[in-house]
C-alpha cells in the first residue's frame, strides 16, 4: 500500500527538539487565551452584559471571519519557528 504524499513538507527537515518546543509554545499560548476568555465572560456575566446568548454567537459570519484570520496569523508565526534556522538556543 502506498501512502499520500504529504502536503506538509516544510516538516521534512524540522527536528524533534523543535517540534516539541512548538507544541510546549502552543500549550502555553493556548492556556493564556483560555484564561483571558474565562476571565473576560466572567467579567461581562457578572456585570449582566451578557448571559445565555453567547452560546448562539458561535454561529455569526462576523465573529467566524475573526476567528479564522487570527487562526491563520497565529499558524504563520508557528510555522515561521519551525522553518528558521540558527541558533536553536535562542527564544521562540
Amino acid at each position: 500500500m502506498t501512502l499520500p504524499m504529504s502536503d506538509h513538507s516544510y516538516l521534512d527537515d524540522v527536528t524533534p527538539d523543535r517540534l516539541a518546543a512548538l507544541i510546549l509554545e502552543l500549550a502555553s499560548q493556548l492556556h493564556v487565551e483560555r484564561q483571558r476568555r474565562i476571565a473576560l465572560e466572567t467579567l461581562l456575566t457578572r456585570n449582566g452584559v451578557i448571559g445565555d446568548e453567547i452560546d448562539g454567537l458561535a454561529g455569526d459570519a462576523e465573529i467566524g471571519e475573526k476567528g479564522r484570520a487570527a487562526l491563520d496569523q497565529s499558524m504563520r508565526r508557528m510555522l515561521r519557528i519551525m522553518t528558521e534556522a540558527g541558533d536553536p538556543r535562542r527564544p521562540l
